[in-house]
């Protein structure tokens, strides 16, 4: 079943219509591969969608524990998680942070530049082009400034988790003090639209898109400016 969603918090493009399956009717898994396994969960009065990457023996990372830690912590039960990963740190990406990482006894995996906007002490900073190692299972990080400083985006293969960086229909909002359009831009064209059309790209909210469907797309984003 799929509902339509509208969106306009301030750090989205306002209104943002989305469409997303209910959450009650959704299957956590929308990806079972024999190398790995990946997961969404939609938390939070925002529809963030938390994601869940597993390789095959079972270890495990979420990325970006928005909200509603029980719920992930019920998800990943069974699992071994090794880190919570973070694209960006916006507050409704990381309110579930600190409970699911001190259950897990794991760290919070933070770009260092957006320290100071998740207000969370102990991280575990991320560089550009790391390498998080998930069981046999490789996701790179790719630091994607513009919407917040230290935005990061985690490419494992062909799937591409762009946070608040890229969404179906353009960019992440970059009405902040510290975003800057021509930034995120930046960011787009020479570090994810450098990608094969085939990419598949999961927000932080609302449905999941490709690389060459968004592609099309950059010069009416320049023009409009958002």
């Amino acid at each position: 079943m799929i509902g339509v969603v509208w969106l306009a918090a301030a750090h989205l493009r306002a209104p943002l219509r989305i469409t997303a399956p209910r959450r009650m009717l959704m299957s956590m898994w929308f990806l079972e591969a024999d190398h790995v396994r990946i997961g969404r969960l939609v938390v939070g009065p925002l529809d963030n969608n938390v994601y869940i990457v597993a390789a095959p023996n079972g270890v495990a990372v979420i990325i970006d524990a928005a909200d509603e830690a029980e719920r992930i912590l019920h998800a990943v039960a069974g699992l071994t998680v090794t880190a919570v990963l973070t694209t960006h740190g916006h507050a409704d990406h990381t309110q579930a942070a600190e409970a699911v990482t001190n259950r897990l006894g794991v760290p919070f995996r933070l770009h260092p530049d957006d320290q100071p906007l998740a207000g969370i002490a102990n991280i575990v900073p991320i560089r550009d082009h790391e390498v998080i190692e998930v069981g046999d299972v490789q996701l790179e990080a790719i630091h994607t400034p513009g919407h917040t400083p230290g935005s990061t985006c985690f490419k494992l293969g062909s799937h591409l988790f762009s946070g608040d960086t890229l969404f179906p229909g353009g960019p992440g909002a970059t009405r902040f003090p510290y975003s800057d359009f021509d930034q995120i831009m930046e960011s787009l064209e020479t570090r994810l639209f450098t990608l094969p059309d085939a990419t598949g790209v999961y927000p932080g909210h609302g449905a999941f898109t490709t690389i060459g469907e968004e592609r099309a797309s950059i010069p009416g984003w320049r023009a409009r400016r958002w």
